[in-house]
């Protein structure tokens, strides 16, 4: 097992190495030497999904702004890198480039992928790839070629169809005979590389043109011809057959019904929904507690009016004047304990802090009172007092 981490770890760092070989000649030697190493890098040994920025940077050279010479280059160092490799990882994330290029960029690359299939050996056939470095490698390798016999067979359904379903909408419910006979066996031939990789998502745009085509077919069926009604019939067939596999591709597992069943039967009997909504009174309380007055009175409805009172309408009473001031405000007992405390300014300090510490009796007497009752009245006192004030 350590001699097979060890050989595999070196496959890893030999794989790196290569990465910065070639990005470093591209530094030098190439004239498209940032899409070079964008791609490089997009589609390098490390087992981990690629840069968002450097996908985007391969886009920006295939898109439909750019000359054309610009994109049969990039299409050419996306095909050098994956006839050359023979790493698992190098060839999936190049084929993930590509296959996110038909989904993401306009329909000029499909046009110039297929030129460059027809000019040379097709680009996407990966049917002798391999690599045996570990077993999972190898099962690896497996799925490396079945994605790679998708992505063509999707080229190949553009080029029939001259659109891209998974872009597009589906059209087949307005052919005619001819162009049915003709796209439903590439549409279904499509849907069958589909259910070989499991690229789920593909799959429910695909089975809606075929259905589409397929009710179509039959309308048309018993005015067709007999060659034309024998195709019809094939196309029926393989529809019925692969809808049957695609409700088994979607359909749960009957084991992980079971074991829910089982679970459900075995349950807490408390829910925690019960316990959510319990609690929900005592949020709206906090909430409600923190509205503003302004919001309060918006949402509150307004009171209906009360009934008008007839109030009795009386005398108005004369005072006598207050020539006594009974009258005056009481003022405030702080203010008369600081004018107090200002006259009583004149006691000793000493004699104030023998006052002041002083415990306070039991009938609650405090302030300038105790200060009254506790300053001593001898005439020495009084003598020292008026030196104070001299």
């Amino acid at each position: 097992m350590s001699g097979g981490g060890t050989q595999n770890s070196l496959r890893k760092a030999l794989g790196a190495i290569k990465d910065t070989t070639t990005v470093s000649l591209a530094k030098v030697n190439s004239d498209y030497k940032e899409l070079d190493i964008a791609i490089v890098k997009a589609t390098n040994h490390y087992e981990r999904p690629a840069r968002e920025k450097n996908i985007r940077a391969i886009f920006a050279a295939i898109s439909a702004t750019r000359p054309r010479a610009d994109v049969a280059y990039c299409i050419h160092a996306l095909a050098r890198r994956l006839s050359r490799t023979h790493n698992w990882a190098v060839a999936l994330k190049t084929l993930i480039v590509i296959h996110r290029a038909l989904r993401e960029v306009d329909p000029t690359f499909h046009e110039e992928l297929i030129n460059y299939g027809r000019s040379r050996n097709h680009m996407l056939n990966m049917s002798h790839f391999k690599d045996d470095s570990s077993p999972n490698a190898w099962d690896y390798s497996a799925w490396v070629r079945t994605y790679a016999l998708f992505l063509e067979e999707r080229l190949e359904c553009f080029r029939v169809l001259k659109y891209d379903i998974e872009m597009d909408r589906p059209r087949t419910k307005d052919l005619d005979t001819a162009e049915l006979l003709e796209q439903l066996p590439a549409l279904q031939q499509l849907l069958f590389r589909v259910l070989g990789c499991l690229v789920a998502s593909e799959s429910i745009k695909i089975y809606q043109a075929i259905s589409d085509g397929t009710v179509n077919l039959v309308d048309k069926f018993f005015e067709m011809q007999r060659p034309d009604a024998l195709k019809a019939l094939d196309i029926y067939r393989r529809s019925g057959q692969q809808a049957e596999r695609l409700s088994e591709f979607y359909e749960p597992p009957a084991s992980f019904l079971q074991a829910m069943e089982e679970y459900v039967r075995e349950a807490p009997r408390s829910s925690a929904v019960h316990k959510d909504q319990a609690d929900k009174p005592k949020e709206v309380l906090a909430i409600e507690y923190k509205k503003t007055p302004e919001e309060q009175e918006k949402r509150s409805p307004s009171p209906p009016p009360e009934p008008e009172k007839v109030e009795k309408v009386e005398d108005p009473i004369v005072e006598p004047p207050d020539l006594l001031g009974l009258n005056d405000p009481v003022p405030v007992a702080s203010e008369l304990d600081e004018k107090n405390a200002l006259a009583l300014a004149i006691v000793p300090v000493a004699e104030q802090t023998t006052a002041a510490a002083a415990p306070i009796p039991a009938n609650g007497t405090t302030g300038w009172e105790l200060a009254l009752v506790t300053a001593p009245s001898s005439n020495e006192n009084a003598t020292a007092a008026s030196k104070l004030v001299l």
